[in-house]
C-alpha cells in the first residue's frame, strides 16, 4: 500500500510539473492560460517585431534580460529605414541627429546618454555609462567623448533619405508633429527572463525638427522607462514632454505595487496624464502610449488615443498587438 500510496504521489506530481513546466525543452515556461509566461520580451510599435527577435535570442538561451533589451534595440539603432531610432532618423531643424537612451537592470542600476551625435548604438553607451561611470547621465559633448574613449566609432547618421526630408521641412518650417507617424520617436523594451529577472532599454532620435538641445523622456528614468524588480517595468512612447510633467512609468509600475494588472497599471497612469493636460495646449493632439510587464510575465498597454501598438514575443511567437486606448481620433 505504501508502494502504490508513492507511486501515485509521484506519479501526480510528475504529472503537474510536466503540465507547468511544458515547453521548458524550447527553453521557455509555460503557465496556465491567462496567466503571464517567462521569459518574455515586450516592445513599443511595430519595429519592435524585429527587435523582439534578436532579444528572444538572448532569452531563450537562458541568458540575462539586460543582455536582451540591450542587443534588441540594437537592430532598430543600425536599421537606417526606421526614421525615429538611430541610424537614419530625422534631425533636429539645425540637420543634426541627435540621439538619447537610457537602460535599467533588475538591480536598479541604470545608465543613460542624451543629446548624443555620430554614434550608432546610444543604447551601449547608457549601459557603458552605468557600468563604468559613478554616474547616471551623460549629455552632449561630454557623452560623445566618452563614447569614443570606449572604442565607439565616430559615424554619419544622417541618411541622404532623411536629409532630404528636413531640406523640405526647411521650405516652410512648419513645427507640427503628426501623431502616430512622426511621433512613434522611440523603441522601448522590457524583458523577463528564465531567472525572474526584469530590465529595460529605451532609444530615440527624439522628436524630429526640434529645437537643438531638446531633450525628451525617452533617457530620463522614471519618464520614459522604469524598472523595479519586485514589481514590474514600464516604458513610454509619445509626447515626451507629457511623459516628463507626470513621471508617466515611475507612476505605472507603482500602480502595479498596489495591486493591479499591467493593463490597468498603464490605463490608470494614461487616465492620470489627461488629467494634468485636460486644459493644455497639448491636448488636443496628444498621443501617449505606455507598456508594462510584470514579474509573473503578464502585459499591458494603454494609449490616449486609438493607433499605439505593440510586440509580444513568448512561447506563444511573436506578434503585434493593439493597446486599448481613451480616445478615438476624428
Amino acid at each position: 500500500m505504501s508502494s502504490r500510496r508513492k507511486f501515485l504521489k509521484t506519479t501526480v506530481l510528475g504529472s503537474v510539473l510536466a503540465g507547468t513546466f511544458s515547453g521548458v525543452a524550447n527553453g521557455a515556461v509555460r503557465r496556465k492560460k491567462g496567466k503571464g509566461q517567462k521569459p518574455v520580451v515586450i516592445s513599443t510599435w511595430r519595429n519592435g517585431i524585429q527587435a523582439n527577435e534578436e532579444a528572444w535570442k538572448t532569452l531563450i538561451s537562458g541568458g540575462r534580460a539586460l543582455d536582451a533589451v540591450e542587443r534588441g534595440v540594437m537592430v532598430v539603432e543600425a536599421d537606417p529605414k526606421d526614421r525615429s531610432v538611430g541610424y537614419g532618423g530625422r534631425p533636429d531643424r539645425d540637420g543634426n541627429v541627435t540621439l538619447d537612451a537610457c537602460i535599467m537592470d533588475e538591480h536598479s542600476n541604470c545608465g543613460s546618454v542624451a543629446c548624443l551625435q555620430n554614434i550608432m548604438h546610444p543604447i551601449s553607451v547608457a549601459r557603458k555609462v552605468m557600468e563604468e561611470t559613478p554616474h547616471v547621465m551623460l549629455v552632449g559633448e561630454g557623452a560623445y567623448k566618452f563614447a569614443r574613449s570606449q572604442g565607439f566609432k565616430k559615424e554619419n547618421l544622417l541618411t541622404p533619405e532623411s536629409e532630404k526630408q528636413w531640406k523640405d521641412w526647411l521650405k516652410k518650417s512648419n513645427y507640427k508633429p503628426v501623431i502616430n507617424i512622426e511621433n512613434h520617436d522611440t523603441i522601448g523594451m522590457l524583458a523577463l527572463d528564465a531567472n525572474g529577472n526584469i530590465s529595460g532599454s529605451c532609444t530615440t532620435s527624439g522628436a524630429a525638427w526640434k529645437l537643438p538641445g531638446r531633450v525628451g523622456d525617452s533617457p530620463l528614468i522614471g519618464a520614459g522607462l522604469f524598472v523595479d524588480n519586485e514589481v514590474g517595468g514600464a516604458v513610454a512612447t509619445g509626447l515626451g514632454e507629457a511623459v516628463i510633467r507626470t513621471a508617466a512609468t515611475t507612476i505605472t509600475v507603482e500602480m502595479m505595487r498596489q495591486g493591479h494588472s499591467p493593463a490597468q497599471a498603464a490605463k490608470l497612469a494614461i487616465e492620470r496624464i489627461m488629467r494634468v493636460h485636460k486644459n493644455h495646449p497639448d491636448m488636443p493632439n496628444l498621443q501617449v502610449g505606455i507598456l508594462a510587464l510584470n514579474k509573473d510575465g503578464e502585459y499591458g498597454g494603454h494609449s490616449v488615443r486609438s493607433g499605439f501598438n505593440f510586440s509580444v514575443c513568448n512561447s506563444d511567437g511573436n506578434r503585434l498587438e493593439d493597446a486599448k486606448f481613451r480616445l478615438k481620433w476624428n
